[in-house]
């Protein structure tokens, strides 16, 4: 072979990943896709089979370097030997899980009867995480839907489920009421759609002003919700009749 000659290469494989952390893997898919990774979206699909194992494992290792940052010493200390484990886990299986697994299973059934009467579920409650300080968002959550002759129904439970998807995710409360509404309207396109949401956020109760009393509501109205005050003063009233 002369000097000049290129040298030849072998062809890409799996072994090329080894050594690199599993996050840069899932981020460099995300980053080829051209998708967002914002701490409240859904990246299911670009997370491999095995690869949340792995994640678990990688991220118990950052856990315990923030711990030993923090001046903590989990060698002696009996109580935070497997803090960084369950930190992780409490992370990737519960509090963040919505990001990382697909959309739950949802049966749609189709408005056979042709109902088109106000439905309003809730309170569901919610739990979520504050996307600022990772502090606990606690709530309700009132659903009223109208449907049309040609909307899709779910079932009572599924509300409950697809808003746990939703908001087991670091979320800022608008943002999050607004994705569960997308979801609804796309899954069941109905003439209206209501949505209001009341919860308790730690990070001003906990941390801040420390204020214990004061609760943020907010609210997204779509359709005929937003076009007509009777049909929206009527949701508001029976949710309020509810509460109380």
């Amino acid at each position: 072979m002369s000097a000049l000659s290129p040298v030849p290469t072998a062809p890409a494989s799996a072994d090329d990943d080894e050594g690199v952390p599993v996050s840069v893997r899932i981020r460099e898919r995300l980053k080829a896709a051209q998708r967002r990774f914002h701490a409240n979206d859904n990246i299911a699909d670009y997370i491999e089979p095995g690869e949340l194992d792995a994640l678990l494992d990688e991220v118990q290792s950052k856990m315990r370097g923030v711990l030993e940052s923090l001046v903590i010493d989990t060698e002696s200390d009996h109580n935070t030997q497997d803090t960084a484990r369950r930190v992780a886990k409490m992370y990737l299986q519960e509090v963040f899980k919505g990001r990382y697994v697909p959309i739950p299973p949802v049966t749609e059934f189709p408005n056979v009867e042709r109902l088109s009467e106000l439905m309003i579920v809730g309170p569901v409650t919610v739990r979520s995480a504050c996307s600022h300080h990772f502090c606990p968002i606690i709530g309700k959550l009132w659903i009223g839907v109208m449907p049309n002759e040609h909307s899709n129904l779910i079932g009572l439970s599924k509300y409950a489920r697809l808003a746990e998807w939703i908001m087991s995710r670091p979320q800022i409360q608008e943002e999050a009421v607004t994705q569960v509404a997308d979801l609804l309207q796309d899954m069941m396109q109905p003439d209206g759609l209501a949505i209001v949401m009341e919860a308790d956020h730690f990070c001003m109760q906990w941390r801040g002003v420390k204020d214990m009393d004061s609760k943020m509501v907010n609210s997204v109205m779509r359709g005929s919700f937003l076009k007509d005050p009777t049909l929206r003063r009527e949701f508001l009233s029976l949710m309020n009749h509810r509460k109380s």
